[in-house]
């Protein structure tokens, strides 16, 4: 019982990383394309400051990003996943029950 635990808890833990990987691989290339782009728009075309709005669009998904690794969401977090999946299932054995 305890090694099939450990065994979840080793999985929960992997699964943890592969997400803050993605975040910061994520972060980091946000990071490196907004200084080109910078340097592009105000190399060639400063009087129009259209970097702005990639940085703003794409920020914004960085941002939900780091709430969903981080779980910053209120709602949607783990324990709230759980306890959807665990409805479902229950929803499903109903109604198994009635057909």
């Amino acid at each position: 019982m305890e090694t099939n635990n450990d065994f979840q808890s080793y999985q929960n833990a992997k699964k943890q990383v592969q997400e803050l990987k993605g975040f910061y691989s994520h972060l980091l290339s946000y990071v490196i394309v907004m200084i080109v782009m910078i340097y592009i728009n105000l190399k060639y075309t400063p009087e129009v400051l259209w970097f702005i709005w990639t940085l703003l669009g794409w920020g914004i998904g960085v941002f939900f990003h780091a709430m969903r690794v981080f779980n910053f969401f209120p709602f949607f977090n783990k324990e709230w996943e759980k306890r959807k999946m665990k409805q479902f299932m229950e929803e499903e054995k109903s109604n198994k029950k009635f057909q």
